[in-house]
């Protein structure tokens, strides 16, 4: 999809030149189509002029694409359409899994089950991990040896996800995490009303965008002036990527200090 972001470790199997295996991926890099994010006639036209297409991948909430969220009709059409095609659908959750949005996997905000899913970051609460998992015809694709990742399954990183897991669970964060996150969102619509230059508050769960029409890269080093770890996707996205453990009294002093932040930095011409 148009503004996706699917990570930087593609490029090394392309230096492989042992013979087992080494077809597998030597072409991974290659032969993406790119298609405007919820639009499923746009996919259905490549479809049709595309005889090669085999797969369908995106993020259900692009984070580095500036916090775009993939509206439940096409989901459910994407789905539909995969189906149809015998294509496998994708899932990078990378981002926005892990409780994230409100639900374990941002896709079950639409009731849908992909083929692939792919996971890290938040799934080790910190400790580098990598999983991917595969149902419907992707499963059984994978064979011991096949494929592999440093930080994929070794014990110090899946006794971190495990446990990052039952916390998850256990402390009831993903209801949590819906919670707080549109409290956050609530408030910052209240403490922005009427200020000129906010573009769009929008967000599922603790993954929280305030788009501006302006580029505000600098915001970042401001922000951590004002005791804020913030960042800027897409130019004039701040993207807010709280832990899920975020209290509401903290969540509140975010409100304030960033609406103050942005307001001072959008009165300056």
């Amino acid at each position: 999809m148009e503004k996706a972001f699917h990570g930087r470790t593609m490029a090394t199997p392309f230096g492989n030149r042992q013979s087992q295996g080494a077809g597998r991926f030597r072409a991974a890099g290659v032969g993406f189509c790119a298609c405007s994010y919820n639009n499923l006639e746009a996919i259905r036209t490549l479809a049709r002029y595309n005889k090669n297409v085999v797969a369908v991948m995106l993020e259900i909430v692009q984070g580095e694409g500036g916090i775009n969220i993939a509206d439940i009709d096409f989901q459910r059409g994407l789905r539909a359409l995969c189906d149809d095609r015998g294509w496998l659908l994708i899932c990078d959750e990378v981002q926005c899994g892990m409780g994230r949005t409100g639900t374990w996997f941002a896709f079950q905000h639409a009731g849908i089950r992909p083929d692939v899913v792919t996971l890290a970051k938040g799934l080790g609460g910190g400790v580098p991990i990598g999983a991917c998992l595969a149902a419907g015809q992707a499963k059984g694709l994978f064979k011991p040896g096949n494929h592999g990742s440093t930080f994929g399954g070794n014990p110090l990183a899946t006794t971190a996800a495990l446990t990052t897991i039952e916390v998850i669970e256990n402390d009831r964060l993903i209801e949590h995490a819906l919670i707080v996150g549109a409290s956050i969102r609530e408030g910052l619509a209240q403490a922005l009303a009427g200020c000129a230059g906010i573009v769009e508050i929008r967000g599922q769960g603790l993954m929280i965008g305030i788009e501006l029409d302006r580029e505000c890269g600098e915001l970042v080093t401001r922000g951590l002036t004002a005791g804020l770890l913030i960042n800027v996707t897409a130019e004039k996205v701040v993207r807010l990527l709280p832990a899920l453990t975020l209290g509401a009294d903290e969540a509140q002093e975010l409100v304030s200090r960033l609406a103050r932040l942005l307001r001072d930095f959008l009165a300056v011409p």
